[in-house]
C-alpha cells in the first residue's frame, strides 16, 4: 500500500509547542510527516537565531521525547530561494515524494495548489502565545519562554547559551544607534 506523505515546512526560530501540536494532528492524518526546516541558511539574526542544525536538534530530540516513531518523519533543511515560481520544484528536489501540503502561508499554499496538490491548512493552537516570535520576545524580556517550548528546545538553548545568544543579537552596535 502507498504511503500518504505531507510535508510542514516552517523556520521554527525556535521550535514550539504550537508546531509540535500541528505534527501531532499531521500524524493522525498521514503515514509519514516531512519537516521543512524554513529559511535554512539564516541564523545568529534577531528574528532568526538558530542555525539549521540546532533547529532540527530542537526537532527531532522534541519528537523523541513524544515517542514518534523515527520511520514517520523526515527532517530536512531548505534554503530559501527567492524565486517563486521554481520554488516547489525546489522543494520537490529535496524531499521524499509527498501528495498534501500543511500551511498556512497563502504565498505557500498558492505555488502549492498552481502544482495541483492538496493543500490544508494546519490547525493553529493559541497562536497568540505559540509563536516564535512571542518565545523570543519572552527570552529578551526575561519573560517565562519555557512554558511555551518542548524540553528539547530548552536543552538545545542550554546547551548552545541560546538565550545569551539571542540577548548579544538584541543589541545595536554603537555604530548602529
Amino acid at each position: 500500500m502507498e504511503k500518504i506523505r505531507g510535508i510542514l515546512i516552517g523556520r521554527m526560530q525556535p521550535v514550539h509547542n504550537g508546531h509540535m501540536q500541528v505534527i501531532d494532528k499531521i500524524l493522525d492524518e498521514v503515514d509519514e510527516i516531512i519537516i521543512g526546516i524554513g529559511s535554512a541558511q539564516l541564523s545568529h539574526e534577531l528574528k532568526d537565531p538558530f542555525t539549521a542544525g540546532e533547529r532540527i536538534v530542537m526537532i527531532s530530540q522534541a519528537l523523541a521525547e513524544r515517542g514518534v516513531d523515527s520511520s514517520r518523519y523526515y527532517i530536512i533543511p531548505m534554503q530559501d530561494i527567492n524565486f517563486n515560481a521554481i520554488w516547489v520544484s525546489h522543494v520537490k528536489m529535496l524531499t521524499p515524494p509527498f501528495s498534501i501540503v500543511y500551511s498556512g502561508n497563502p504565498l505557500v499554499k498558492q505555488l502549492f495548489q498552481e502544482e495541483s496538490f492538496e493543500v490544508r491548512q494546519p490547525p493553529l493552537y493559541d497562536r497568540l502565545h505559540l509563536s516564535g516570535s512571542e518565545v523570543r520576545r519572552r527570552i529578551l524580556a526575561g519573560e517565562n519562554w519555557q512554558e511555551l517550548v518542548p524540553n528539547a528546545t530548552i536543552e538545545l538553548l542550554d546547551e548552545i547559551n541560546g538565550v545569551e545568544r539571542l540577548k548579544n543579537l538584541s543589541q545595536k552596535e554603537v555604530s548602529d544607534i
